[in-house]
């Protein structure tokens, strides 16, 4: 059975992880690196487990986590898609059963807004997981002269987290936002899409997605 400490661990996986960030840093994106996909894997396994899951699953799910953003170092373009069948060869040879890699690689490839679906439990999490990782952590850039719709909204996120209550079947994304560096509209505008998957993935779970910004409702 292939832990996911095995995975995190292996030199060739964290290589590719290191050079897909690099090549999205040259293209003026966000921070992917260790502390994104690191984020993503814990909060993946984390509404798996507090769901009740098998912990199988949900190691699965942070696994998936872990390795879903490789495809980044092919192209940013359909990068859900490449990185899956990275993932797939990379599980293969460390020796991952069939079945579980499977679901490894279906969640990777269904992670992305514009061709994503929450096809399983595992893609669920990995969708809510990774489009609620905003943060200030995740700008490059040095100058606030030099920031795109993306570094606003990122650098104007003071707190973020991502609750669930699974008694009451709601999970809900609290942010606290500067509104003077990014407005709420400029937040739903890049955002939108993400927040329409998050919807979905979440009644996957049998949950109702929300939003609130600065104590207030939005979604």
């Amino acid at each position: 059975m292939i832990k996911a400490e095995q995975v995190k661990n292996d030199p060739a996986i964290r290589t590719y992880i290191q050079k897909a960030d690099d090549c999205l840093g040259a293209l003026g994106y966000t921070e992917h690196s260790f502390a994104h996909v690191g984020r993503v894997a814990a909060e993946a396994k984390r509404i798996l487990l507090l769901l009740g899951k098998e912990p199988r699953q949900a190691e699965l799910a942070e696994i998936a986590g872990y390795l879903h953003d490789i495809g980044n170092i092919v192209n940013r373009e359909e990068h859900a898609q490449s990185g899956a069948i990275m993932a797939f060869r990379l599980l293969d040879k460390m020796g991952m059963d069939a079945a579980e890699s499977a679901e490894v690689i279906c969640a990777i490839g269904n992670h992305d807004e514009g061709t994503a679906e929450p096809v399983s439990d595992i893609a669920a999490a990995l969708i809510l997981a990774d489009k609620s990782d905003v943060r200030r952590s995740r700008v490059r850039n040095s100058s606030m002269d030099a920031f795109d719709i993306h570094d606003r909204v990122n650098w104007s996120v003071r707190k973020s987290e991502l609750a669930l209550e699974p008694a009451a079947g709601i999970i809900t994304l609290h942010l606290d936002i500067d509104t003077e560096i990014c407005s709420v509209m400029e937040y739903f505008e890049i955002f939108i899409g993400r927040m329409a998957l998050c919807r979905r993935a979440a009644q996957r779970l049998d949950l109702c997605f929300h939003i609130v910004i600065n104590g207030q409702k939005i979604l």
